[in-house]
């Protein structure tokens, strides 16, 4: 391995029966980390939803986690695509990078089919660090290889891999095992209530991500979009907060006055896109919305400090699914739930309160599910 998890820190493989190989690049500790879990995820979640998916990786957590399917206005503006539906496996990233751009930038991608040309194309436009991936078609390989210098990370898995029955883990000279977590994700787990295919497809979408994302967390699907996933808090409300907050910033950024921003001569699509995501929030510093202004105007920064035009546009965010790795020990959760278009809430169940849970959600008009299966992740 080029170093362990920071440069000053030597490391290099010990078990030789690998479910990834290096094609192109040399991975470091943490990218082996993020490529291995964004395998799992994408693979586990194509056989849950039987289609395919892909997943933007960061820190051995994923930003965005989706399905092939529409590609809305904002989305193609942003990635500059010229198609609205589009069943390929590029509309399943672009969709998962979209859900958040900011933290996306520079990921591990990963996808559960076959890279295509027009993926690999795709690609070549995009800040990222690897790819992980069941095979390649012929001259991808070449093509992505080329990507930041030739250092570009591609990894291909092999889907036939079996991993052992057994998880080991050294840590300051401790060394422990545990079964590796095999429990069944699917539409059993939802239990008998009526549930429409879209939800369903959140739901199981929503519950491997969580399986694969540092704990404690908290995902928001949307019609085939982790648009949210809030990890690695050490509070339950906290982890909703996060998620919901990354979920409103990518509807407003679906706003007219937020994708209507002038644009800027020389400027790139990441820079714009972190202008538009700050001003989205209405979160920007005292010298950021200077620079705002001298960038976009005063009219721009006038609907920058306004709140009328967000509030608004929020109350049109509904039928959000969420999922939760752990169960909610408070009704707070299912509280905030519902002020970010929450209708249905997946969680373990089984806490003492969880009657409270439960009694609340039904108040709010949320459908409240149960799996009795923690996920959690560390």
């Amino acid at each position: 391995m080029r170093y362990g998890m920071n440069p000053h820190q030597a490391a290099h493989e010990v078990n030789g029966n690998k479910p990834l190989t290096v094609i192109n690049g040399e991975p470091s500790y943490i990218n082996y980390l993020d490529a291995l879990n964004a395998w799992q995820l994408v693979i586990e979640a194509r056989d849950a939803v039987k289609n395919p998916v892909a997943a933007s990786f960061k820190h051995v957590s994923p930003a965005g986690v989706a399905t092939t399917g529409l590609l809305d206005e904002c989305t193609c503006e942003t990635w500059g695509l010229s198609v609205t539906e589009n069943n390929s496996l590029v509309s399943a990233y672009v969709r998962a990078r979209d859900a958040d751009p900011k933290s996306s930038f520079g990921d591990v991608i990963a996808v559960s089919e076959s890279v295509d040309h027009e993926f690999a194309e795709f690609v070549m436009r995009v800040v990222a660090d690897a790819i992980v991936a069941p095979s390649f078609e012929p001259g991808v390989v070449a093509k992505l290889a080329a990507k930041k210098s030739g250092s570009f990370l591609i990894f291909e898995s092999d889907r036939k891999y079996t991993p052992p029955e057994w998880e080991t883990r050294d840590i300051f000279g401790m060394r422990f095992e545990q079964q590796r977590d095999t429990s069944p994700i699917s539409a059993t787990l939802l239990g008998r209530e009526e549930i429409e295919k879209r939800q369903t497809v959140d739901a199981l979408l929503s519950l491997v991500t969580l399986r694969y994302t540092q704990s404690n967390s908290v995902t928001l699907a949307h019609h085939g979009i982790c648009i949210g996933i809030g990890a690695g808090q050490q509070s339950r409300v906290d982890c909703v907060r996060l998620a919901a907050a990354k979920a409103r910033t990518w509807w407003l950024r679906r706003h007219p006055t937020v994708r209507e921003l002038n644009r800027i001569d020389g400027m790139t699509r990441q820079d714009r896109l972190n202008w538009q995501i700050r001003f989205a929030e209405g979160a920007m510093t005292a010298l950021q919305l200077r620079d705002f202004t001298l960038l976009f105007g005063p009219e721009a920064a006038e609907d920058f400090l306004s709140t009328s035009w967000r509030d608004a546009w929020l109350t049109s965010l509904t039928g959000l699914t969420l999922a939760s790795d752990g169960f909610l020990p408070f009704r707070d959760s299912v509280d905030y739930a519902s002020e970010i278009g929450v209708s249905m809430i997946i969680e373990p169940g089984g806490s003492i309160r969880t009657p409270e849970v439960r009694e609340a959600a039904h108040e709010l008009n949320i459908k409240h599910v149960e799996t009795g299966l923690r996920l959690f992740h560390h």
